[in-house]
């Protein structure tokens, strides 16, 4: 490969990489043509861009980008497909999904501003909330005093309105 090829790759990667918030290094080698093939259809699904890239094409385009991503650099080693998204937890709900035998195996992840090193870590992968549904929580939350104070304030209705009927009573006379 020519230089100037390998430069346009790292420059598209990198470009890849700045567009999506997280992304996921997953190990496909062991899937065959067919895996490959049911994988990349639940990606596109998914809003999950999946790209197969040389490690040391990646480590370059990484090293170019702002940033220290260098604890990724340790997982660049066989076969290395990339899972981008703008959603932390999706890459790793699909993994969870359709992994067999830790095929496809998780290798690393940057997601929420963070490392994950290891297969180990994709049950916390699977477990970060969304921005979405983070937002819905607090709105929940928000709305549930309320609701509270609302539902309290109708079933004593009649018991405020005699209260308030007795007040005024009292003070006319």
């Amino acid at each position: 490969m020519r230089k100037e090829d390998k430069s346009t790759i790292i420059e598209q990667i990198a470009a890849t990489v700045k567009d999506y918030a997280h992304f996921y290094l997953v190990d496909i080698t062991a899937m065959n043509a067919t895996a490959t093939s049911a994988l990349r259809r639940e990606c596109f699904k998914s809003e999950i861009k999946l790209m197969v890239v040389k490690n040391t094409l990646l480590q370059k385009a990484l090293e170019d980008m702002e940033g220290d991503f260098s604890p990724l650099y340790a997982s660049l080693k066989g076969t290395t497909a990339i899972m981008f998204s703008n959603i932390a937890n999706l890459p790793a709900k699909l993994i969870k999904d359709r992994a067999k035998d830790g095929i496809p195996g998780l290798k690393a992840a940057y997601a929420e501003e963070s490392f994950y090193i290891g297969a180990d870590q994709l049950d916390a992968l699977v477990s970060i909330k969304s921005k979405e549904e983070v937002i819905g929580d607090i709105i929940a939350l928000l709305q549930s005093p309320a609701k509270n104070v609302i539902s309290a304030l109708q079933s004593g209705g009649n018991t405020i309105h005699g209260v308030l009927k007795t007040l005024g009573e009292r003070t006319e006379a």
